[in-house]
């Protein structure tokens, strides 16, 4: 855990921004998989271990605002307890590292909120995003559970979100440990990917590296596959041949939670054919435009449309563009080769804070979410500022069924060779992804250096 100062420091802010009433916290329970004692493995809720660093189940916390004090509530093991998972430090030891000196069972926790609730004092609470957070919520609120959702509190919710927004040199230190976890997955998976193996020995390797390393599973599920043309592909079952691109997009968690996320595409057999060093090479450019064009002020939606004017213009020398690269970005065009956004923020979630809502976590009350294909699905939009961690990720996609959807409709004919195009409905995909460090002078790429050169790639692919 962090020093037991950083974490009051924390609550103390909190309790500052949110002004009156409880601030109600529900730390995650063990969730099961076919049976009660046979369970998923356990994460915390990411708002819980920021506030509150204990990762353990069936806790809850409350900052009673007005009375400023700090309760944690939960129940220490019993005898049976210890004999299945041997002795434990009771609660309140646990709570001592984190600068709380209140402890109350479990049981307790509705008697609280119900008084509260009784003097009208508001109860501040989190979107839940688990079925059995709801229910709680609703039992402790009194509340409909179907009304749950729509009644978290608004000045939690920005609390949280400034404060996990902009991390700390120790938060820092997390996500770079995170980091050489990853850089060692990149680098196996560059040197496990061969022809005649499937993607699932790959995942395998991989990610019993990311537990091995830190105890903790991944972040997110592994995308490892040849048809990276799919962007979110969770299939594992492909049997890899020479001559195809495979998208290596993992992760890894620090022993505290904190998040990496990388991508790299390999070329199986160990080398990139002319037409993939091409596409791979647009792709590197529109990441290095992308990192020169981001510090502090910049709206991440314009360096969004930075990688996509170095896509659309190289992509006219190409032949696959062609007419006014400026158009091309207006319309959105390009998008049919680059749909998604070009990142989102990292930190004790992979796509940090989502839970608390994508457009309250990146966008403004002056930047709205643009309507526009590709646009639409940019998860981070607004200004950027000293010390937000981000994912930079572009990506060149050639999906048969978009292109002859688009083709079809006739859409942005004079901007698009779908003649050309066609010829590249083979090729999959090229995602490359690090994750940047926002300073007063630019961008800063976390970790130890994983390989994403053509050259540097293909060294590391035949070692």
């Amino acid at each position: 855990m962090f020093s037991a100062d950083m974490y009051t420091h924390r609550r103390q802010c909190l309790k500052a921004d949110v002004r009156t009433g409880l601030i109600l916290f529900l730390g995650n329970r063990q969730s099961p998989i076919n049976a009660p004692d046979n369970c998923h493995f356990f994460r915390q809720d990411s708002s819980f271990l920021y506030f509150w660093g204990i990762d353990l189940p069936d806790l809850a916390a409350v900052l009673d605002v007005e009375a400023d004090t700090e309760t944690m509530f939960g129940d220490d093991r019993s005898l049976d307890d210890v004999i299945w998972s041997g002795p434990q430090p009771s609660l309140l030891e646990r709570c001592q590292g984190i600068g709380v000196d209140r402890c109350a069972s479990s049981g307790q926790l509705h008697a609280i909120v119900s008084a509260a609730i009784k003097r009208k004092r508001p109860i501040h609470f989190l979107p839940p995003y688990r079925m059995d957070q709801t229910m709680q919520l609703a039992d402790l609120c009194g509340m409909d559970p179907l009304t749950v959702a729509g009644n978290p509190s608004a000045s939690f919710i920005r609390s949280v979100i400034r404060q996990r927004s902009v991390k700390s040199e120790a938060e820092l230190a997390q996500i770079e440990a995170a980091l050489v976890i990853n850089a060692g997955m990149q680098t196996t998976a560059m040197r496990m990917t061969a022809p005649g193996r499937y993607e699932r020995e790959v995942v395998g390797a991989i990610e019993g590296l990311a537990y091995g390393q830190s105890g903790r599973k991944p972040p997110f599920r592994t995308i490892f596959s040849t048809h990276g043309q799919t962007l979110h592909n969770h299939s594992h079952d492909n049997r890899m041949r020479a001559g195809d691109l495979a998208i290596c997009d993992c992760g890894a968690e620090s022993p505290m939670g904190y998040a990496s996320d990388t991508t790299r595409t390999i070329p199986v057999g160990g080398r990139f054919t002319s037409r993939q060093k091409e596409i791979y090479e647009v792709v590197q450019g529109m990441q290095a435009d992308a990192l020169a064009a981001m510090k502090p002020g910049i709206p991440f939606k314009d360096v969004h449309q930075i990688a996509a004017r170095r896509l659309s213009s190289d992509f006219k020398d190409l032949g696959l563009m062609r007419g006014d690269v400026d158009r091309a970005i207006d319309t959105g065009a390009y998008a049919l080769f680059f749909p998604h956004g070009l990142g989102h923020m990292l930190g004790l979630d992979v796509h940090d804070m989502e839970c608390l809502g994508e457009d309250e976590v990146g966008y403004t009350d002056d930047i709205r979410r643009d309507s526009r294909f590709g646009l639409n699905r940019l998860r981070l939009a607004k200004p950027l500022a000293s010390d937000f961690v981000v994912t930079v990720e572009p990506g060149i996609y050639f999906i048969p069924q978009l292109v002859h959807q688009w083709r079809g409709e006739n859409r942005f004919s004079d901007l698009i060779d779908y003649d050309k195009v066609e010829s590249y409905l083979d090729f999959g995909g090229v995602r490359i992804e690090d994750d940047v460090r926002v300073t007063s002078a630019g961008a800063t790429v976390l970790g130890p250096p994983i390989p994403k050169t053509v050259a540097a790639v293909e060294s590391c692919c035949l070692a």
